[in-house]
């Protein structure tokens, strides 16, 4: 290996995101970075042992921190306790044995839900730690937080280079399309191709008029390895397409039926909760580095989404 060579380690390796990294390393081939893709079948994170042990098999210079202990509201609620412990060990061993083996640098994932729960829009960087976030999933909420305490704490105690990112909603293709589980996009996708194949209606839950930013997994990929190569702030960043690209809950679901050429009936369910109405994120701080940076729009995005859900059923989680 060469002196300068970057060893690049990323955890949740088989997941939406990681899988977009992947495509986009592919794509763009650098000799000076060697790319690692672990999942929870490589190590399990939750064990000091094992986490230690893969670091010590693949001796990264950076990391790329995606693992995570995840579900979808219902799961959240019963189990808050459980995502708190869960998550707080997962970070603390990939941090820690990060400080101990000398990483250079790393990036891990948070989630918008870390922000309060009542609080003023946009939401910004600076606003994180302002109040509790929303009773569901305070555990799992909490615990992203803490990865932000962390980096601090490591930052200002040994002086190390972690750093962290705080993306909106991602869709794209790996996306978990369970409907239980999985996120308000991916589950649309779901259900209309359902609809299709049943010649049933495709049904939406709640009135449709939530208002959600939503990000490519592709261009969150790009804008990773740019917080990788060239992001030098302590401070968290939000990955996010700007305010006035927020949509209705609605005109995503419109996209999915033109994209998936959906000619059924379309109900909305208006019995069931449309949670939280808006959480519409700056990405202020996002332009002021990267002023030009293109998102693809989100038509031509879930487009791709759709067509990959229909030509990979063995890829597809469900």
């Amino acid at each position: 290996m060469a002196a300068d060579q970057k060893v690049i380690l990323v955890t949740g390796g088989s997941g939406l995101v990681g899988k977009a990294i992947e495509r986009v390393v592919q794509d763009e081939k650098r000799d000076d970075e060697k790319w690692i893709f672990v999942s929870s079948k490589d190590a399990d994170l939750t064990d000091r042992d094992a986490t230690k042990a893969m670091f010590a098999k693949h001796k990264p210079t950076h990391v790329i921190h995606l693992a995570a202990f995840v579900g979808g509201l219902f799961r959240n609620l019963k189990y808050n306790l459980d995502f708190f412990r869960v998550n707080s060990i997962i970070n603390d061993n990939v941090l820690h044995t990060s400080y101990e083996t000398g990483v250079k640098k790393v990036v891990s994932c948070l989630s918008t839900c870390i922000f309060p729960d009542k609080t003023t829009y946009p939401i910004d960087e600076t606003m994180v730690h302002n109040g509790p976030p929303h009773s569901s999933n305070f555990g799992y909420s909490f615990a992203k937080r803490m990865i932000d305490v962390q980096n601090r704490g490591y930052h200002t105690q040994h002086g190390c280079n972690f750093t962290s990112v705080i993306p909106t909603n991602v869709f794209g293709p790996y996306d978990n399309f369970n409907l239980e589980d999985g996120h308000v996009l991916p589950g649309l996708i779901n259900k209309v191709h359902t609809a299709k194949k049943n010649s049933t209606p495709f049904v939406v839950w709640g009135t449709g008029s939530p208002r959600r930013q939503f990000i490519y997994s592709l261009d969150l990929a790009r804008l990773f390895l740019w917080v990788l190569r060239e992001y030098n702030e302590i401070d968290p960043i939000i990955l996010s397409v700007g305010e006035e690209d927020e949509v209705s809950i609605r005109e995503a679901a419109e996209l999915v039926v033109e994209a998936m050429d959906f000619k059924g009936e379309v109900k909305y369910d208006t019995e069931k909760s449309d949670g939280q109405f808006k959480k519409t994120a700056s990405n202020a701080k996002l332009r002021k580095y990267l002023p030009d940076f293109k998102f693809t729009p989100i038509k031509q995005a879930i487009k791709e989404t759709c067509n990959w859900f229909e030509q990979n059923p063995d890829k597809v989680r469900l």
